[in-house]
Order: structure tokens, then sequence, then C-alpha cells
């Protein structure tokens, strides 16, 4: 591997370029995992940074945590009887049930697969 250098004054510096160059969609919990990641498992941080897959990584998690609460919460709402009719009949319960909801499902999603070894 032949590597070239930009003379910067009286330093050489290697002319890095990174081979993957796609845009990623890293949201909240893809946020959360880098965190997590750079706080509390350095080695698998650094390791994802220098192979150039912590974006292909993050993104990948991120859509994880995103499609699983989705289809978690709408579960839990049918179970726990969640409907429009009681959207209509007092809002201010139905929002008091569906954040209980959103609440318990994300803990979940967090502990399996933001916070996860």
């Amino acid at each position: 591997m032949e590597v070239s250098y930009s003379q910067c004054g009286d330093y050489l510096i290697p002319n890095l370029v990174l081979s993957d160059t796609k845009k990623y969609y890293i949201g909240k919990y893809g946020r959360m995992r880098r965190a997590y990641l750079k706080e509390h498992r350095p080695i698998l941080y650094t390791e994802l940074v220098t192979t150039e897959k912590l974006f292909p990584h993050l993104a990948e998690i991120d859509a994880a945590c995103r499609e699983r609460l989705e289809i978690v919460e709408s579960a839990m709402m049918q179970r726990e009887g969640i409907t429009e009719a009681l959207k209509a009949a007092d809002q201010m319960e139905w929002i008091r049930r569906c954040n209980s909801i959103r609440n318990r499902t994300e803990e979940t999603i967090l502990h399996e697969l933001i916070f996860c070894p």
C-alpha cells in the first residue's frame, strides 16, 4: 500500500480519503448508540471508525430501533385497547396511555439494541 503525502509547513500529512462516501441517515437512536460506544466500548468504537463501519452500523441500529418501536407500539396499543374512540371521548387519557406505551417501549428497545454489548 503506497501512501502519498502533502507538505504543510514542516510537516508531511498523509493524503487519506474515505472509500465509502455514501450519506447515511443517523437519527436519535444512532446518535445514542455512538455515544454509548464512545463512552463504554472505546475499543469497539475505534475499530468501527478505523474500518469505516461506524456510519453503516449506526444507520442500521437507528433504522432497526425505529422499525421495532413502531411495531411494538402498535401491538401494545391494540392489546391495551387504545382506539380512536378513546381519543374522541377523552383526549388527555388517550395521550397519557400513548405516552406510557411510548416510554415503556423505548426503554425496552434501548436496552435491547442501543446499550447491548
